[in-house]
């Protein structure tokens, strides 16, 4: 009953309590970025986008988010381009943009236009106050037991990585959101190897894999398939071998991703 009068008692500080058409949310108690997201109709990536969150996307009570909400508007008799912009407070600039009006702003009647998502002066300076993470979220690349951990001897050497039992054919997910920066057979040890550039100096190595389904430049997010396990290289059991690495050092990936 109390987390209930909670939410409700949010609801009316938000000023509306229809989340199908809000644009500015105030986070309740028990609230999730995905709940949020279902209810008021617009994909979590968006909300997450312009609100600089990333993953796990953990959102806190109190916490406003901006809900980049896209309407849309039938052009009525003695309406014009310039009287609608005005109307739902947009610049005509992105008006004409999001609609592909010409020069002279031309609407014709029954015509639909695109009404694009403004954010204010106060929320921009609000998310641009907000700081990128340092370090991605890393989920974890397969949901087989680690055969093999993490290793770092005194001089250097050892395993830099975890090797995952897998079977053969298994679905190899990616670690965290980035760019294909490698997807090809390395000669030495790993087979065919992918590794992806997550920014700021992280990257993260799958080896071993069976197949490659992702090619070097294109943009995967987290937990989407990039390949399928397999013993590829001097892997003698199906496996998947994975590394995180930080300015191209190993970094021991365990502790980085939820349990199992």
């Amino acid at each position: 009953m109390k987390r209930l009068a909670l939410t409700i008692a949010a609801f009316m500080l938000l000023g509306t309590g229809d989340p199908a058409t809000e644009t500015e949310h105030v986070v309740a108690e028990g609230e999730t970025l995905g709940g949020i997201a279902n209810r008021s109709g617009v994909p979590l990536a968006s909300i997450a986008a312009v609100n600089g969150l990333s993953e796990p996307y953990s959102v806190k009570v109190g916490q406003k988010l901006f809900i980049p909400r896209q309407r849309t508007y039938t052009v009525k008799s003695g309406d014009t381009a310039m009287g609608v912009a005005n109307r739902f407070k947009v610049p005509y600039s992105q008006l004409a943009i999001a609609n592909g009006l010409n020069k002279n702003g031309a609407i014709r009647i029954g015509q639909k236009l695109i009404i694009p998502a403004v954010m204010s002066r106060a929320q921009v300076a609000a998310l641009t106050s907000v700081k990128t993470p340092n370090e991605p979220y890393f989920r974890r690349p397969h949901d087989g037991p680690v055969m093999l951990g993490y290793k770092r001897r005194a001089d250097g050497r050892g395993h830099e990585g975890l090797d995952f039992k897998a079977a053969v054919g298994d679905m190899v997910r990616a670690a965290s959101t980035g760019t294909v920066i490698f997807a090809g057979s390395e000669p030495t040890r790993f087979g065919r190897l992918v590794v992806i550039d997550h920014g700021r100096g992280w990257h993260t190595a799958y080896g071993h894999l069976s197949s490659i389904t992702v090619t070097k430049g294109e943009t995967v997010r987290a937990g989407e398939r990039l390949g399928l396990a397999g013993e590829a290289g001097i892997a003698t059991t199906p496996e998947l071998h994975f590394e995180i690495r930080k300015d191209g050092k190993p970094i021991n990936p365990a502790p980085k991703m939820p349990k199992r």
